[in-house]
């Protein structure tokens, strides 16, 4: 999956991935996180995810980062506030209410930016990474955040390791990649769609050294 390869998904409409509605595991676990309220909220590879709205609602305002300027102007059209638009480090970005979406490369979304950040939540980024990538992906992910913060990261497994996105990410690989700069927590494992196993994890991150 190259960064061409996602834009033309969205170009097309290939966006499966895509939910209506904000994802059951999200309300089940998020609240095990303990965040307070207000506290800023890092979701990379965002796309339009109906999820950035819930967490809003439920006081915590959303930084998302994009490839996508599409999928971020159909997030800002199903929404009803009006937009405020600007140019900051590099990254074209997007403020409707209390999400803010940058648009642009997450691996150029840098630490100096990501100081406001409490927590995040991940759903389909890490899975939407080829293996190559991964390693990269959660060595920026820790980059970004300070000791404590906390966040949900969701990944799916199948019998298939060329098929995706989503991609495979067995549990081995995710703790693999994440162990060493986040306490984890398997939180839950089940039967999603076709032939798709889903898992919830929650991610504290660990004190320095990377």
């Amino acid at each position: 999956m190259t960064a061409a390869d996602w834009l033309q998904r969205w170009q097309e409409g290939r966006i499966g991935f895509h939910r209506e509605m904000p994802h059951p595991a999200l309300e089940r676990h998020w609240p095990r996180l303990g965040l307070d309220a207000g506290a800023k909220i890092l979701v990379p590879l965002c796309g339009k995810s109906r999820d950035m709205r819930w967490l809003v609602q439920r006081g915590n305002p959303v930084l998302g980062v994009e490839l996508s300027p599409l999928a971020i102007e159909q997030f800002v059209a199903e929404g009803d506030q009006p937009a405020l638009r600007y140019r900051r480090s590099g990254f074209e970005c997007t403020r409707q209410g209390s999400v803010e979406l940058w648009c642009g490369d997450f691996f150029h979304f840098q630490v100096d930016e990501a100081a406001e950040l409490t927590g995040f939540y991940d759903r389909a980024a890490l899975i939407a990474l080829p293996p190559a990538t991964r390693q990269r992906y959660a060595h920026h992910l820790a980059q970004l955040l300070l000791p404590g913060k906390r966040g949900l990261l969701v990944t799916l497994t199948h019998d298939d390791p060329e098929r995706g996105p989503p991609f495979s990410v067995p549990h081995e690989e995710v703790r693999a990649l994440m162990a060493p700069n986040f306490e984890l927590t398997l939180c839950e494992v089940s039967e999603a769609r076709d032939g798709l196993t889903e898992s919830v994890w929650q991610l504290v991150r660990r004190g320095p050294p990377l």
